[in-house]
């Protein structure tokens, strides 16, 4: 018997796990620009350009979560399959 799920089909913490790759590399450019100054000699950048350079770890973190979840949801789903099945 084939298996239910589609091979398009989402599973739960996708798109967390994009979203936070999209988040990271926001914060990655944010930092590539903070940086640029110091090794061009120009002015640097405001305080809040550091800031923006957090959300790589932002979305480091979103991404860990949603991998979490992904792996949650098939421990869940491993279970249902298998219910008398020891450890």
């Amino acid at each position: 018997m084939r298996d239910k799920t589609q091979a398009n089909s989402a599973a739960p913490g996708d798109r967390l796990i994009r979203a936070g790759a999209v988040v990271f590399f926001l914060g990655a450019g944010a930092t590539l620009v903070t940086v640029a100054p110091l090794f061009l000699g120009t002015k640097p950048f405001p305080t809040y350009m550091f800031g923006l350079s957090m959300l790589m770890a932002v979305g480091f973190l979103m991404a860990g979560a949603g991998v979490l979840r992904s792996v949650t949801a098939g421990r869940r789903q491993a279970r249902e399959v298998a219910p008398g099945a020891s450890r």
